[in-house]
């Protein structure tokens, strides 16, 4: 049967009973269907209050990606504004993310990958959107006028203004899901960052705002905004920040946060938080070498103190 572009054929071929286990009896078929743009399992999970467990990736390197793609994560947050991170190699990762779920065991969940853009650039968002990513997390959103454009921004027309290029998009299978552009908007998770003084005060308008599915509290920049730099445990940070996961609830929508030690992971999720990253490779790999090398060490030796929080 000739391949006809956009769907997928399957050709069953008959077994020694004469029948395919593919086929239900039916002996020698094939069956033709229309591929589809794949669902977004991470923000179905938000829309039903189920909480996820993510990692941050700041390694800039597809190795890296692909082998903690394997650990069993919920999500995994590739960054590209504070990693050194371009479009090429957020590409890659994504593609690393893909490739690794392939070795899954049987039942694991496959990672959702979640891109952070370093900036809600209309034109940035549209090449992450065209590399792959279904996930954006967009930094320093402080007002609602800000999160309705960003909303625009990740929609095709008339909905937005992301623009037409689907031949040339890794997102489209470079057009093999034949109505991407019809299906793109649904499956598209828009999360924005509160992480200042003033979007705390906008909170309720931005959370409200139709379109977004989340908000991010980042803990580190808050806690400088409220004149408490590196300082993140802050009583009046921490009051904020539950206060912010309750409205930001309170708005149908699913708030998230980065916790670096498990006790703040889970008074967070505790607190109702859905999306909570509880590590960062980086902060990993530095704290397991120094642990492995500690074991080793005779001489009496004081690793270096590093800061607890992001």
């Amino acid at each position: 049967m000739p391949l006809e572009p956009g769907r997928l054929t399957i050709a069953a071929t008959p077994t020694q009973s004469g029948n395919s286990p593919y086929d239900g009896g039916l002996g020698n078929a094939s069956w033709s269907f229309p591929l589809q743009t794949p669902h977004n399992p991470f923000k179905q999970a938000m829309a039903q209050g189920q909480a996820q467990i993510g990692l941050w990736l700041g390694l800039a390197n597809a190795y890296s990606a692909e082998i903690l793609a394997g650990t069993g994560y919920d999500w995994l947050l590739v960054d590209g504004e504070h990693a050194p991170n371009d479009l090429r190699s957020i590409l890659h990762q994504l593609q690393a993310i893909a490739s690794a779920t392939s070795a899954l065991p049987p039942g694991m969940q496959a990672p959702h990958p979640i891109a952070r853009v370093p900036v809600g650039d209309t034109a940035l968002i549209k090449q992450y959107l065209d590399i792959g990513a279904q996930t954006l997390l967009v930094p320093m959103v402080d007002t609602p006028e800000q999160a309705r454009q960003l909303v625009r921004a990740t929609r095709y027309a008339p909905e937005g203004v992301r623009g037409m290029g689907s031949a040339l998009a890794r997102s489209s299978r470079w057009q093999a899901y034949p109505q991407y552009v019809h299906e793109a908007n649904q499956q598209i998770c828009l999360l924005v960052q509160a992480e200042t003084v003033e979007a705390m005060n906008n909170l309720d308008a931005i959370a409200a705002t139709p379109g977004l599915d989340g908000v991010f509290i980042g803990p580190a920049d808050l806690s400088a905004s409220m004149g408490h730099p590196g300082n993140p445990g802050h009583p009046e940070v921490q009051a904020a920040i539950h206060d912010g996961i309750a409205r930001i609830l309170r708005a149908g929508k699913a708030p998230g946060i980065l916790a670096t030690t498990e006790s703040q992971a889970r008074q967070w999720l505790a607190a109702g938080a859905l999306f909570v990253a509880v590590g960062v490779d980086t902060m990993l790999l530095a704290s397991a070498a120094q642990d492995l090398l500690a074991r080793f060490r005779t001489e009496a030796t004081t690793p270096a103190v590093r800061p607890l929080g992001y």
